[in-house]
């Protein structure tokens, strides 16, 4: 069993899959090609990627990657706990420049589908998070990009957390949503 949220955003869904538990622990089927397919989602995911975080603050993103290599992503995390960030750069979208936030945890099982055409970053919560994510094609650099996590045109609200954020230097150096390649 499958139970698929939009977000409020075209494309972007929570996916929160069926747990069977009991006094061992719990069960979960966190990906099924026929069931996902039933459920309108219809992709091949050809890599898999685990992200680790020591500790709260660390934040990744925004990232994607241009076409012809863009990526959907399927995104959950194992340990932990994250805010999920997607944001649209779908240039003809009525919703370009808009994000979506939500929080992602090992607790409550959910998952994050982000489809091509947005810019995906988050931020972890918990000290030792860890985060799967599929994709349906394969890391790029020549197509690979970024956009700065605090452009203010975008105005994302990230949660305040002690210590702050700690970024990649690439995360840091990323240009504007005004100034990044996007989609067309």
């Amino acid at each position: 069993m499958l139970e698929v949220r939009p977000l409020g955003i075209d494309g972007l869904l929570e996916i929160v899959p069926k747990r069977h538990g009991d006094a061992r622990g719990f069960f979960m089927e966190t990906y099924n090609a026929e069931r996902f397919s039933r459920a309108g989602i219809d992709l091949l995911f050809v890599q898999d990627n685990h992200s680790y975080s020591a500790a709260a603050g660390v934040l990744r993103g925004l990232h994607y990657q241009l076409a012809p290599r863009a990526q959907d992503k399927l995104l959950r995390v194992i340990r932990g706990s994250i805010l999920d960030i997607a944001v649209d750069i779908r240039r003809g979208s009525k919703t370009f420049g808009g994000w979506v936030a939500l929080e992602v945890s090992a607790e409550r099982g959910n998952q994050i589908l982000v489809p091509k055409g947005f810019a995906h970053g988050f931020v972890t919560l918990l000290p030792d998070t860890e985060v799967l994510y599929k994709v349906t094609d394969t890391y790029s650099p020549e197509h690979d990009r970024s956009i700065r996590f605090d452009d203010p045109a975008i105005g994302i609200e990230w949660p305040s957390l002690p210590g702050g954020f700690q970024l990649s230097d690439k995360d840091l150096k990323a240009p504007p949503l005004a100034a990044a390649e996007v989609f067309d």
